[in-house]
């Protein structure tokens, strides 16, 4: 992974997490405050409570995306280490998708009239787990790519004892 590919990404989880902990701190502000006061058309405060909860999925995303670049930096992410991250990766992906769900269904009394949007709202929910599959096959590859490097450095050793 290039020096600039790394800084870049950092660069993008780093203006990411600030983001999520500014928005975070507002709507944390917001809640306790009590000085937006709801006008009844939406729960606001179990919507509130559920987007910081989502923040706080995407947060551990993204740290587990930052230590995961640090590993490649270091040759180490082809290591059993590695799974610790990549398991929290998917864990916050899935709160992420029943959280969304959760939004679906405060959301859906509105919708009497149109209820084709808590249809495509359940459809994103479900394009959400879909990530997550999509992560855990990644971590499939990486739990092969991990034994073959092992089965590697056994066979070297083999190799030296011979030589």
């Amino acid at each position: 992974m290039g020096q600039l590919a790394v800084r870049a990404l950092r660069a993008v989880l780093v203006v990411v997490l600030a983001g999520t902990v500014f928005v975070q701190a507002l709507m944390m502000w917001v809640l306790v405050s009590g000085s937006d006061p709801e006008d009844g058309s939406l729960p606001l405060t179990p919507l509130r409570v559920i987007t910081i909860l989502g923040m706080v999925s995407a947060q551990v995303a993204l740290v587990c995306v930052w230590r995961l670049v640090t590993m490649v930096r270091r040759g180490t992410v082809f290591s059993h280490a590695a799974f610790r991250y990549v398991d929290a990766v998917i864990g916050a992906i899935v709160a992420a998708a029943l959280l969304w769900f959760a939004v679906t269904a405060l959301n859906a009394p509105g919708q009497r009239d149109d209820p084709g949007v808590t249809v495509i709202m359940g459809g994103v929910g479900v394009a959400i787990l879909g990530v997550a599959l999509i992560v855990l096959v990644l971590r499939m590859l990486l739990a092969q790519a991990v034994a073959r490097d092992v089965e590697a450095a056994q066979m070297q050793a083999e190799l030296d004892e011979v030589i």
